[in-house]
């Protein structure tokens, strides 16, 4: 049976939720990683939404994170159990998108990228951004952890996200 791969960019890279063979640095052609999507259920509320990454597709950007390798025998629970975390709302599509590995190896991963056209999607300065993710708090606990999560396990993997980084500085500002 082929390896089932996953694209990890957010809380997948510190929160991954199944059982990882392997991982690897990977690189995602034409998708930008943004706070663009609403989030009403884990990092917020109906009433005060907070802001979670998503897949941005955008013209001759990358995104680099991590392609992980599904235990062997976990791939139909693993599919499901992604679904029931990541498609709890219709925000993210589930895309298997080509991915390419640090040797150079080109792998198809479960990747979840926003719906441009869906109504949780949002295109905030970082200035907005901040001011939401300093506050907001949801199911899964306060915005600020999942950024500071996030950010943190980037720097970890040795993965440059200047925007994240902005962010974690900021919103620690707003919070002190």
């Amino acid at each position: 049976m082929m390896t089932m791969w996953v694209f990890g960019y957010g809380s997948l890279l510190w929160n991954p939720g199944f059982p990882v063979a392997r991982r690897e640095v990977a690189t995602l052609d034409g998708y930008a990683r943004s706070f663009c999507m609403r989030s009403i259920h884990h990092r917020g509320t109906e009433e005060t939404p907070g802001l979670v990454l998503a897949l941005d597709a955008v013209e001759g950007v990358q995104c680099k994170g991590l392609a992980l390798a599904v235990e062997a025998g976990h791939e139909a629970q693993t599919l499901a159990e992604l679904r029931e975390r990541e498609l709890i709302s219709s925000a993210y599509l589930e895309r298997n998108l080509a991915v390419t590995l640090e040797n150079g190896e080109s792998v198809t991963a479960v990747t979840y990228v926003i719906d441009p056209d869906h109504d949780q999607y949002c295109a905030l300065s970082l200035e907005e951004q901040a001011g939401i993710i300093a506050t907001a708090v949801g199911g899964r606990g306060p915005n600020t952890e999942y950024l500071y999560n996030t950010a943190s396990h980037l720097s970890e993997i040795g993965l440059d996200d200047q925007d994240l980084d902005w962010l974690a500085t900021r919103v620690r500002a707003i919070t002190a």
